[in-house]
């Protein structure tokens, strides 16, 4: 049974709900480190929203093929029993809509470290913070440097991970309006002339938003027992989802875009996208980081040609099993009926996570600094590579 297209039922759900959040056909497990990390290893932990906490792991690249566990792309298929269990991904995540997966940016670390994942899925700069700052639990948790705090108190730390700002820019929501337009039954127009003023409007209160939850995160670790300099602090951008719209492999505006690809964007707002805003959050986060007085590692052209509906990529189908050399490393945008949970869309699927996992390993083996994540096209995710930056020019 193959499943090419969206129904009319899909497409009026997706219109009205849509939101950012090779052997016989199977894809091999991930590539991880076997080696258990010492007892008194450092530890190693990500705080922050879905682009690190691990959405979207639970699939190798995107299928429109349903048979065999989406040709091979579903990680939690269970081919004995026909079944998907989501959370032998997520784990107990999966409940609360964390969505913490096992190959999680921090999980899919090669380095003798012992790994923690707070990161959640939705997570604003208010669920990571402390309390007394507007802190706020978060699906049923403490926020994310309470949980830090005791975490790793009397315990060694290696570094702390921050990928924070989206959601309190409100990323999802321009995303979903740009989607909203591209479906409409009658004809919609480009989001970008309207979202690039609020983008501008919002940017200035996220810089200073990301700036209080580093600090918090440093005076939950100072609580917890360690000094400045006796750990790394590191803050991160986001990779662009989406390529421009020269670099699209559905040309021209149809339906195609949504009905095969999960990429339903007019070119302007696909442009607009990678050319603009990705580099403008880039920008912002960096001058967040040098404020606060943490390293910046920039993640913005880390998919660069393995974003989802990018030339040189490819669906999986059963001739052709997913592979990190071939297959996207994005989710494509799903109607969330029948491919997993809407909130898994356009983020880095497990392809991607263990391609950020390699480079933040590459950075944390270097000495403090600001760098660059990029990857050569027809390589793996573990094949990345780090180049350093310049300090960001000022957004303002």
């Amino acid at each position: 049974m193959t499943s090419s297209s969206y129904s009319r039922k899909g497409l009026a759900a997706l219109a009205a709900a849509v939101c950012v959040a090779g052997v016989t056909g199977f894809a091999p497990a991930p590539a991880t480190d076997p080696r258990e990390p010492a007892a008194d290893a450092p530890w190693v932990v990500s705080l922050g929203d879905s682009f690190i906490s691990g959405e979207a792991g639970r699939w190798f690249g995107n299928s429109n093929e349903s048979a065999n566990g989406w040709s091979g792309t579903d990680r939690a298929y269970d081919p004995e029993t026909d079944e998907s269990h989501p959370e032998d991904v997520y784990g107990a995540s999966y409940e609360d809509g964390c969505n913490r997966s096992d190959v999680a940016e921090v999980q899919s670390l090669t380095l003798d470290v012992r790994k923690l994942n707070l990161a959640c899925s939705g997570a604003t700069s208010s669920a990571v913070k402390l309390p007394e700052h507007g802190g706020k639990p978060f699906k049923g948790e403490p926020s994310q440097a309470e949980q830090l705090q005791k975490a790793v108190t009397g315990q060694p730390v290696r570094a702390v991970v921050v990928s924070i700002g989206g959601n309190d820019l409100g990323f999802s929501d321009i995303i979903a309006e740009c989607t909203k337009q591209f479906v409409k039954p009658y004809g919609g127009s480009p989001c970008a002339p309207d979202a690039e003023q609020q983008v501008k409007d919002r940017l200035p209160g996220v810089r200073t938003a990301v700036v209080e939850t580093l600090a918090d995160v440093k005076t939950a670790l100072k609580r917890a027992g360690h000094r400045d300099g006796s750990y790394r602090l590191v803050l991160q951008s986001y990779p662009s989802p989406l390529p421009s719209a020269d670099r699209v492999r559905y040309p021209g505006e149809k339906y195609d875009r949504l009905s095969e690809g999960g990429c339903p964007f007019f070119d302007q707002d696909l442009t607009w996208a990678h050319d603009d805003l990705v580099p403008q959050i880039s920008a912002t986060v960096a001058e967040a980081a040098h404020e606060a007085g943490a390293e910046f590692l920039d993640l913005s052209r880390a998919f660069e040609g393995r974003e989802v509906c990018a030339k040189g990529t490819r669906q999986a189908d059963l001739q052709h099993p997913p592979s990190g050399r071939s297959s996207e490393w994005v989710r494509f945008l799903t109607s969330g009926l029948g491919q997993g949970q809407l909130q898994e869309s356009l983020h880095p699927d497990a392809f991607g996570q263990q391609a950020l996992g390699a480079c933040l390993s590459l950075h944390l083996e270097q000495p403090t600094g600001d760098r660059r994540c990029i990857n050569t096209p027809g390589r793996g995710p573990a094949e990345m590579e780090l180049a350093a930056v310049e300090p960001a020019a000022t957004s303002g």
